[in-house]
């Protein structure tokens, strides 16, 4: 796709809004607080709800912040955080001029209040403009990364809605649930599905029954806003009927516990990602009641892609080497977008990483798990190397599948031009953050870019991803699943994913997935009732929060984080080109 069509994404939107012509209003620095209490409580703000998207240094999901308050008036920034949308509503200059070019907004603040956006101001407002460095690389920058468009199958899939959760969070700032997981509890083939914001749902007969609510059970957990903050991700154990341990994967606030997994200290940390067990008394109650313990924590740079997805392999059977081991997905926890690229890359550092371990273990450092001896460094010869990666080279390994044939599948969010689907091997390097999809990258230099490979690419040993396409088609892959269900045969043989802003629907055709190749990737869409319909239509916002869920019986749902609502496919129909 063109890459000009990029113009549509976060990043550039929120850049144009900051840069575009002065509507009148002054400047006026005087007007920001350079108290230091206020500057810290800024930072702290800053890196639990803007770093997401946004740093002072290089352009990410956002533009670099640097320099922002020198050219931007303080009232403007004030209300364009609280809300975007309701200055575009009331004919903003600035605001209504790019309305008209661009789809997507950033999403509104409103529950700030006055003093927690100026101690954010205060905050950007001590970081100037940075000067990148000289890009180097052996080419000159690919304008169009994936030049083909994505074409409509012809697939047409009916959903039906099965509920809407109720709204989560604290009474100050209740929304409708954050839902990003749906998964089951592998022997009694019961629904549960998480909720961002600390519960846990069991469903009964299409209704959500809270089982456990982290928020309660964790006081130092993160809640706020983020790309990878809160409740992040579950998995019951195979034999959770026998001994009843349950996994989470959660985010909690900076020195909450002593992490296993460090880097220098003169780097600030923001978040910590925390992987835990739980125990329970009856294995059948509909409500979790028992103990829990920390399996491991790992220290955050930023908000942005840390911890992300645990899971069992679901085709596993006792005797096999990979029953009971728990795989975790981790990405670079914003480094290079913030400068830290060093961090990364290789494997001696569990960012950016797919790490395997035997939850039942004890041979880990802290000795609260295992690391199996099959693993592909846990006999390395680099007394440094971590046994736990089982592969590694993702900015943002999203979300972790198995195809029905038992290759596993990870969808890795990309920086500013590709999404993809990769095909694991154990010990393969997949590349960032040297590498973004099957292009160069310069993570020192502009991150918006990307470049041919160099002539002899061949020596870096890169695995390269299975399927991708660029920011002209989408923003942000979210991850799906292989249908494994009976009741829709049209599905069958598909991996169906999507796009997690833009609620785009897609798949690939598992037989074109192959090591070396790239599969072609093609839309579908939805209906409702008969009429043909999209998901930000049923969402009513341009942000969609799109998410997958594939219950027991290997029917596949839809989640839609914007309004807490589930689908899911029931039929599928029209021809397939």
């Amino acid at each position: 796709m063109k890459k000009w069509i990029l113009i549509i994404s976060i990043a550039l939107f929120f850049v144009q809004y900051f840069n575009a012509c002065n509507t009148g209003t002054s400047v006026n620095a005087r007007a920001i607080s350079t108290d230091s209490a206020t500057i810290v409580k800024g930072k702290v703000s800053f890196y639990q709800s803007c770093s997401g998207c946004h740093n002072f240094k290089t352009e990410g999901i956002g533009p670099a912040l640097g320099g922002l308050t020198d050219s931007v008036s303080v009232d403007w920034i004030q209300h364009f955080i609280r809300d975007p949308k309701k200055m575009i509503e009331s004919r903003d200059e600035r605001a209504l001029q790019l309305a008209k070019d661009f789809k997507v907004a950033m999403p509104s603040f409103a529950s700030f209040t006055d003093d927690k956006i100026n101690e954010i101001i205060a905050f950007m407002h001590t970081h100037k403009k940075y000067n990148k460095p000289a890009v180097k690389s052996e080419g000159k920058e690919v304008i169009n990364p994936v030049p083909a468009d994505i074409s409509f199958s012809g697939l047409v899939a009916g959903v039906e809605l099965v509920t809407q959760f109720p709204p989560s969070g604290d009474a100050f700032e209740k929304s409708w649930a954050r839902i990003s997981e749906l998964g089951f509890e592998p022997h009694s083939g019961s629904s549960f599905v998480l909720d961002l914001q600390g519960e846990l749902y069991k469903m009964h007969n299409d209704k959500p029954v809270l089982y456990i609510n982290l928020a309660k059970l964790l006081p130092r957990l993160i809640l706020g806003p983020g790309l990878a903050t809160g409740f992040c991700s579950f998995a019951f154990h195979p034999d959770f009927a026998k001994n009843g341990l349950l996994y989470t994967l959660c985010t909690e606030s900076t020195g909450s516990g002593k992490a296993d997994f460090r880097y220098t200290d003169s780097i600030d940390v923001t978040m910590q990602g925390v992987l835990t067990e739980w125990k329970t008394k009856n294995p059948g109650a509909d409500t979790f009641s028992g103990t829990s313990r920390e399996l491991l924590r790992v220290d955050l740079v930023t908000d942005s892609h840390g911890v992300q997805e645990i899971a069992f392999n679901p085709l596993s059977k006792p005797g096999d080497k990979d029953y009971g081991m728990l795989y975790m997905s981790m990405g670079d926890g914003g480094a290079v977008q913030v400068g830290y690229p060093f961090l990364l890359h290789g494997i001696e550092t569990i960012l950016g990483s797919i790490i395997r371990i035997d939850p039942r273990g004890g041979n880990s450092l802290n000795g609260h798990y295992g690391i199996p001896p099959d693993n592909p460094f846990a006999q390395s010869q680099n007394t440094k190397a971590l046994g736990e990666i089982y592969a590694y080279g993702f900015r943002n390994p999203h979300r972790i599948t198995w195809s029905k044939s038992g290759e596993m599948l990870v969808f890795n969010i990309g920086q500013a031009n590709i999404e993809s689907v990769n095909l694991i091997a154990p010990g393969h390097n997949y590349g960032w953050p040297t590498r973004e999809g099957n292009f160069l990258f310069d993570p020192n230099g502009d991150l918006s870019k990307v470049y041919p490979l160099p002539a002899n690419d061949s020596i870096y040993k890169i695995t390269y991803p299975v399927a991708q396409y660029d920011h002209g088609e989408g923003m942000a892959i979210s991850g799906g699943y292989e249908y494994w269900g009976t009741t829709i045969p049209q599905l069958k043989g598909k991996l169906l994913f999507g796009d997690i802003p833009t609620g785009r629907l897609f798949y690939v055709d598992m037989a074109t997935i192959k090591q070396g190749k790239q599969a072609l990737v093609k839309e579908w869409k939805i209906s409702v009732n008969g009429a043909q319909r999209t998901l930000k239509e049923l969402c009513g916002t341009d942000r969609v929060d799109l998410h997958f869920g594939r219950d027991a019986r290997g029917e596949i749902y839809l989640l839609t984080k914007a309004d807490g609502r589930m689908y899911k496919i029931v039929s599928a129909g029209g021809e397939v080109r």
